[in-house]
């Protein structure tokens, strides 16, 4: 007979070990990074060991089956792509050399000036002291003349608690008397995981004023280093550039007029319930690919809580780009550039018949006749494909392989367009080279063009000094749906699981308070950036 025995919760232990179903912590996030991170040599060697481990040639079963399994790693060519050269103000410009470069002594390509602008403390006066904010501003407005901008002193200097947001915004705005604010600069406590996304929307979404976090830590003493990275924020935040890639200009995908998109869809995480899915278009406003406007879309669950990995909104905010693209530069793209994030390759037939007829409706519902090239190309990172050098003096200098080092042959389809690029240099572990996919490619481009395009736009980052892993307008697409996900926090959504999101409750949101339901077209009025914001990169 089968006995079955039951216990109540709390007899019971959880067993370690197990895997975690839900989003991970920040500091459980650090904490696992940390453990996993190992450098190349040493990461080689344990993969090495459990394949030994293995025993394949031992295996009976794999003898009946006439397979074989080979101890070693593959062993393929790559090639590495020559890095561009950044533009900085009055001509001047330096080599990036292994996915790094200096701005010491040089200006912002573009920068902006900061008249009217404000700093709100928001930790208790005798934690953060009027004195350590004055030298802290003297030595911002410095920096920034060194970088060529003009930084006024602060108009507005206040302490705050985080229930006071909404009334110092109005006393802001009533005391600047119709005068635009540049910047409010925001000192927030160690661990403020409340007051951020209060900050950001209220600010940015509800009032089109450009905001700038930083926690406390950083204020005393202030590192003029650290004020320089900040400063690359703000100046990208308010409309300027910090750098160029000089050498892109100079690829033949330029000769015509062209946009380059960044497209991310992000489903709610493990524990988040049948939260709707974000996604998020930014699209280059400029010839050198370095400023880019934002459209949020917003799309529903189906009733098993399902979501579909398709940007289902993707015409209209394509429709919209291109029309900000024209008001902008004053001509229609003849080319699109189109990064996708966030696509298995089990996916990638179902999204690229779609998402490619939307962006070709969105081109023919501004006139018939308009029909410019397409060229569709996915990005990938969650892979496990790793790279190692065969020499040890062929790699960087923390073991990986060099910036720049393309892979197409070996480990790639042998029927279809894809590649490995490793764009970045090795700060801690074990690189992850980013995978591509180009499924369209009506542009015809050569496989060279498209990798050194690739390639050069991992350059045009603007948080720091450094090449990124992925193409600068993908990884902008990212940080949008992580703010307008924010902001889908702050509003405090009740999500009813029973109808798959299709109507929700809420207790919050900005014009939205306590109503019974809302509809996703109500909900993405709400998270939206102001109209004036969609046209700043304000998620930087």
């Amino acid at each position: 007979a089968v006995v079955s025995t039951q216990s109540t919760g709390e007899v019971c232990d959880i067993v370690a070990g197990q895997r975690c179903m839900r989003k991970l912590t920040d500091n459980e996030t650090r904490n696992m990074i940390r453990a996993t991170a190992k450098k190349p040599p040493i990461r080689k060697q344990g993969t090495d060991s459990q394949i030994r481990n293995m025993k394949y040639p031992e295996d009976p079963y794999l003898k009946q089956f006439g397979f074989e399994v080979d101890q070693s790693m593959v062993q393929i060519k790559g090639k590495v792509i020559q890095p561009p050269k950044l533009g900085y103000a009055n001509n001047q410009s330096v080599q990036a050399q292994g996915g790094v470069w200096d701005n010491r002594g040089k200006q912002f390509f573009r920068p902006t000036h900061i008249k009217n602008w404000a700093m709100l403390m928001f930790p208790p006066q005798n934690q953060c002291q009027t004195n350590d904010v004055k030298a802290f501003v003297e030595v911002m407005i410095k920096v920034g003349r060194d970088n060529g901008m003009q930084i006024a002193q602060p108009g507005y200097v206040k302490y705050l608690r985080e229930n006071e947001i909404e009334s110092v915004v109005r006393e802001m705005m009533s005391k600047a008397q119709g005068k635009p604010i540049d910047l409010v600069y925001c000192i927030l406590p160690r661990n403020s995981s409340s007051c951020y996304p209060k900050i950001k929307h209220v600010f940015e979404n509800q009032n089109a004023i450009s905001t700038q976090c930083m926690e406390m830590r950083n204020l005393k003493p202030p590192k003029p280093q650290t004020i320089g990275n900040i400063l690359q924020k703000i100046n990208t935040k308010i409309g300027g550039v910090n750098n160029i890639a000089a050498d892109m200009m100079s690829i033949p995908i330029f000769n015509k007029p062209c946009i380059v998109m960044g497209a991310d869809n992000a489903a709610p995480a493990q524990g988040e319930g049948s939260r709707p899915s974000v996604s998020a278009l930014v699209g280059s406003m400029d010839k050198f690919a370095c400023r880019y406007a934002t459209q949020i879309g917003i799309q529903k669950t189906d009733g098993k809580k399902v979501h579909s990995p398709i940007i289902e909104s993707l015409e209209t905010m394509v429709k919209n780009m291109l029309i900000k693209f024209y008001q902008t530069v004053k001509t229609k793209p003849q080319r699109i550039i189109f990064y996708r994030d966030g696509v298995s390759e089990g996916q990638f037939y179902h999204v690229m018949m779609h998402e490619v007829s939307a962006i070709k409706k969105a081109c023919m519902s501004l006139e018939n006749s308009y029909q410019p090239a397409v060229t569709y190309i996915v990005c990938q990172k969650r892979h496990h494909t790793r790279l190692y050098v065969q020499n040890p003096r062929d790699g960087d200098r923390s073991g990986n392989v060099p910036a720049g080092t393309v892979v197409d042959q070996g480990i790639t389809s042998t029927t279809d367009f894809d590649f490995y690029l490793n764009s970045h240099q090795g700060i801690q572990g074990t690189n992850k080279p980013a995978k591509y996919h180009v499924l369209v490619d009506e542009n015809k481009f050569p496989p060279d063009m498209v990798y050194k395009l690739t390639y050069h736009l991992c350059h045009v980052y603007a948080r720091c000094t450094r090449a990124v892993s992925i193409p600068a307008p993908t990884y902008y697409a990212h940080l949008a749906t992580d703010r307008a996900r924010a902001h889908l926090s702050n509003a405090k959504y009740n999500f009813d699981s029973s109808d798959g999101a299709s109507s929700v409750g809420t207790s919050g949101g900005r014009g939205a308070q306590n109503r019974p339901g809302q509809s996703v077209e109500e909900i993405l009025r709400d998270i939206s950036p102001h109209d004036a914001t969609k046209n700043k990169m304000y998620w930087i």
